[in-house]
């Protein structure tokens, strides 16, 4: 579990709870404890088995609406990925991510220029908490899948042709 960022992000759903007059139930502080104690993105499914490992299953319903209420919060980042919703631990992280369109492999790299860049940037009547950078485009592998699916297909389609480009029966 991530230590302070867990306890940190437990004060706020903490003080939240209290100032809205909202029920302390169990099932919200049980959801953000294995909610912090993954370490990438998870889907619901994922949440759901986590907590029945810790012998704490919840109902869908308030798997759903704690993590509704843990996205608005700001504690909780979501990703719409190929196969489904994912979501992530996020509380006072500056992130920036690779998302490969084609594959949907999420992955945080490390750029010091782009968090040193937000981070010097002074906004005018706003303070600024956190950013999330997300970077879409191709990852490796699938560049390589690509390339190889072009180059077989160009070679099925000259395949048909003479040596003069004329089509072959």
């Amino acid at each position: 579990m991530k230590g302070n960022s867990y306890e940190a992000a437990r004060q706020v759903l903490d003080n939240y709870i209290e100032q809205n007059n909202c029920r302390k139930t169990p099932e919200r502080f049980a959801i953000l404890e294995a909610v912090y104690g993954f370490t990438s993105y998870f889907s619901l499914q994922d949440l759901s088995g986590r907590l029945e490992e810790m012998n704490f299953p919840v109902s869908r319903a308030t798997l759903y609406n704690t993590i509704k209420l843990l996205l608005a919060l700001r504690l909780v980042v979501c990703q719409r990925l190929y196969d489904g919703m994912r979501y992530k631990a996020c509380y006072g992280d500056n992130r920036c991510v690779q998302v490969c369109t084609v594959c949907g492999k999420v992955m945080e790299v490390k750029i010091p220029e782009i968090a040193e860049t937000l981070d010097g940037i002074h906004l005018k009547r706003f303070r600024k908490e956190s950013f999330s950078v997300y970077i879409y485009g191709t990852c490796s592998t699938c560049q390589a899948m690509l390339t190889r699916q072009k180059k077989k297909e160009s070679t099925n389609k000259n395949k048909h042709y003479n040596e003069y480009g004329k089509r072959q029966s």
